[in-house]
């Protein structure tokens, strides 16, 4: 993948110098109607859209890392709810798992409590 990565940015380096050797004669370069000064030769032109190309394509790394972690974000944020809820889950079985004992240690006191205790003559 980078391999071909590295190829591609290759061949696309040399179509752009075939074509500033291509066109030796002056050139003018204009923005929204108006010239834009300093650049009079093709090789010039080549630059800015070189430099325009590099700025295009740092936003849009900035854009997907961007969108990258957002996703991350999301992802963990749902993992870290769904954590949650089981947690909330696990605890609530337990505390019905309390009060049951609680009832059944209160009526065994209960049923203590009503039977009457047995005395034993001294002999």
């Amino acid at each position: 993948m980078i391999f071909l990565g590295v190829l591609i940015a290759l061949a696309a380096g040399a179509a752009g110098v075939a074509v500033v050797l291509d066109n030796p004669g002056p050139a003018r370069l204009t923005l929204f109607g108006d010239e834009v000064p300093g650049i009079t030769s093709q090789w010039q032109v080549f630059m800015a859209g070189a430099v325009l190309a590099i700025v295009f394509m740092a936003g849009m790394m900035l854009a997907s890392l961007g969108f990258r972690r957002a996703m991350n974000m999301r992802r963990e944020l749902r993992d870290l709810r769904d954590e949650h809820e089981e947690s909330l889950h696990t605890l609530e079985m337990e505390r019905r798992k309390l009060q049951q004992a609680l009832a059944q240690a209160r009526r065994g006191m209960d049923d203590q409590a009503s039977v009457p205790a047995q005395r034993v003559a001294p002999n």
